[in-house]
Order: structure tokens, then sequence, then C-alpha cells
């Protein structure tokens, strides 16, 4: 028969048959049954909790074997995988030079679109993400008293947006916009989109509704400052970009206010805000709307300079090859002069008024009294900005909307 004894489940210690409390330290006791080969054994009472403690570590090493034979699965399938992958590449990369060597294909112009391809896939995914971000804010910042079709409104033109949608897209926003005017986020997409399209009026309306919603990107300062000259508020565009330059650097912000300037015909203020234009954003742009202030100032060879470089940086710039030939018959070199107004004549630029000028003087051997340069009416009331020049103004929302875009991303 197995011997029965009591024992202390703290310290261990034997007590007598019967008794409810350890003798040594108080702990009530438990009743631990010890076989009859145990009395001829050391060492081999074990406590019901070390019994426990071993169970759980065996538990948790079994569960780590199969964790590690499943992670070891998975490598070795990524390893095939890889292995595949390496296999098809090189297949491929056989073909192609069987192809070229054969003359059926042109390997670099492969590349090239392969390059474009991928390109394109990683523009995608980021405008994907953005617009998924741009949901998340919009929907956050709502306030309207109808937010179950607030909601649904913002996410149909969020998925027309991914769908390439736009103007159905846009639409659906404002309708949004109709359940929420106060929402700043949706103001101020709304803003800078009609701004992209050149549609001042209604740019000019959600970019105020944006401000007054306390809207804290400069985005709406900046665009506010073009949008208000284009439309005539001299004053308040002044003050806008005046504003925005406090807050960092821009090409476009010191082209507004040159160009602003140049319509008063404010010439040397004008220089000084071009000149830092240039140091912005060295561009074909900025050497042209320089040289053309000096050419008003009459210092025709620096003129010469600035819009040679502004030739060289881009041969296709026929509005500047205009400027270039004007300034050389100024200055006496009519040779070059000729030459250069030849190549505007025959040009297929689509503002036939540079051509029509360009032969008029090209036959006559004169300069007219006044010289159209940087498309500025001193007598205009709208267009102050971006107006007259097409190539300009394309490059003004380009800079405005892509700086704007990069600090909502930084």
């Amino acid at each position: 028969m197995p011997s029965v004894q009591h024992y202390c489940q703290k310290c261990l210690a034997a007590n007598p048959l019967g008794q409810e409390l350890c003798a040594r330290c108080g702990t009530r006791l438990m009743l631990v049954v010890e076989p009859p080969a145990a009395r001829f054994e050391e060492g081999t009472l074990v406590a019901s909790h070390e019994e426990h403690l071993l169970e759980r570590i065996s538990a948790i090493e079994n569960r780590l074997l199969r964790l590690t034979d499943k992670l070891e699965q998975t490598l070795n399938l990524m390893l095939k995988q890889a292995r595949n992958a390496y296999v098809d590449h090189a297949l491929i990369d056989s073909l192609i030079d069987v192809l070229n060597e054969a003359g059926s294909l042109d390997a670099v112009k492969l590349n090239k679109i392969w390059r474009e391809r991928c390109q394109q896939d990683t523009a995608e995914k980021e405008e994907t993400a953005h617009l998924d971000q741009l949901r998340s804010k919009i929907l956050a910042a709502n306030r309207g008293v109808e937010p179950v079709a607030f909601e649904r409104l913002v996410s149909e033109a969020i998925d027309l947006l991914k769908e390439k949608e736009i103007e159905k897209a846009v639409r659906t926003l404002e309708r949004a916009a109709a359940f929420d005017p106060k929402n700043a986020t949706l103001n101020a997409f709304l803003g800078e989109h009609f701004f992209e399209k050149g549609q001042n009026t209604l740019a000019k309306d959600y970019l105020e509704r944006a401000r007054a919603a306390g809207w804290k990107s400069e985005s709406v300062r900046l665009l506010l400052g073009i949008v208000c000259g284009d439309m005539g508020e001299v004053e308040r565009a002044r003050e806008l970009l005046k504003d925005s330059l406090n807050r960092g650097e821009s090409f476009f912000a010191h082209y507004g206010l040159g160009k602003l300037f140049a319509a008063e015909e404010k010439w040397a203020e004008a220089l000084k805000e071009f000149k830092a234009a240039l140091a912005a954003r060295p561009s074909p742009e900025a050497h042209y709307v320089l040289g053309c202030v000096y050419f008003k100032l009459g210092r025709d060879r620096v003129a010469v300079r600035h819009l040679r470089k502004a030739i060289e940086l881009d041969q296709s710039y026929v509005v500047a090859r205009y400027a270039l030939g004007v300034a050389l018959m100024r200055s006496g070199e009519t040779v070059e002069a000729r030459a250069a107004l030849q190549a505007v004549s025959i040009s297929d630029l689509d503002e036939p008024h540079y051509r029509a000028s360009a032969r008029r003087i090209v036959r006559s051997g004169k300069l007219p009294a006044n010289p159209k340069l940087l498309e500025i009416n001193r007598y205009a009331k709208k267009g102050l900005i971006t107006g007259g020049d097409k190539r300009l103004a394309q490059i003004v929302r380009q800079d405005a909307l892509g700086l704007i875009r990069a600090r909502s991303t930084s």
C-alpha cells in the first residue's frame, strides 16, 4: 500500500496525518500520494506547480516547432518563386536578344516602354493612396446635418476619380459640398481643381470658402493670389503673394508680382521680382521674362544674353526667338535678327500674330513702335498674371500646383 502523508505546499515539510495546517509555516496542507518505491529514492518529490510549468514549457516548445516548420515551408516557397522568376526573366532576356539580333525588335525602345509602364504603375498606386487619404480627411472634417448622404456622395466621387471620370467626380463633390459648405478640405480640393482648369470664378469661390473655414494649408493663399490678380483685384493679389513669400520662396509668387508690376509699367520693380523668380527656378521662361524687361528698360545687350539663354535651354521656344530678333534688330545686329525672325515666320506656332509681326519686320527692316512682349496690355483689367502668354500661364499653374502638392505630402 502506498504511504499517505501530509506535505506543506509551501515549505514541503512533512506533517502528521489528519492535520490541516502546516506546523512549520501555517499553510493549508495538501494531500500527496507517494508510491512505495519513492521511499527509497531521493529527490523524487516534485510540487504540482512545477509539473504545470513543465507542461506549459512543453506546449510552448511544440508550438515553436510547428511555427519553425511553417517558416521553413514559407521560405522554401519564396525561394522557389524567386528561382522561377529568375528563370522567367532570363528566358525573356534571351528572347529579346534573339529578336533584337533578328531585327524584329528594338531593345532600346522596349526598355523605354517597360520603364514608362513601371513608372505609370507606381504613379497609379500613389494616386490611389492619395485619393483614399483625401476621402478620409474630407469625411473626418464633415460637420454637416446629413452625414450619411455626404459620405455616400464623397465615396462615389472618389471612386469616379480613381476611374479617371474627373468631370463627373467634380460634379458629385460639388453636390457633397452643398451638404457641408464649411468643409475646408473639400473646398480646398475643388478650388485647386478649378484653378488648374483656369475657371477663376469657381476657383475663387471655393478657395474663399476653404480660407473662411480655417484651412491651414498655404495652397489657399498662394492660389488666391493668382486668381485675384487675374480677376483684377491687384492690391489683394499683391498682399496674398507677398504673404506667401514670407513662408517660402516660389517661382510663381515672384512671377505673379512681377507681372502685376509690369502691367503698371513699373519695370524696375518687375525686374527685381523676375530676378527672384529666376533664382527660385532657373528655366527658359524665367530667362525670357527677364530679357523682355531688360528690353523695356533699354538694356538691349543684357536682354539679348537672357533671350539667348532661354533659346539655348529650349530650342523650340519660338516666342523667345521672336523677342531675341526684336532685341537684336534694335541693337543693330540686323543679320542675326533677320535669321531669328525668319525662323519665327515659318514656325508652326499656334499664335499667328508673332508670325505676322516677324514677317513685317523682316520685310520692312523696321521695328514696330511698341513690340508686343510679355503680352502685357496696360489697359487690361483681367488676366494680369496668367493672361496672354499661354506657355507662361501653363508653367505658372503647374508650378503652383506642384509646389502645393509637394508640401502637402512632405
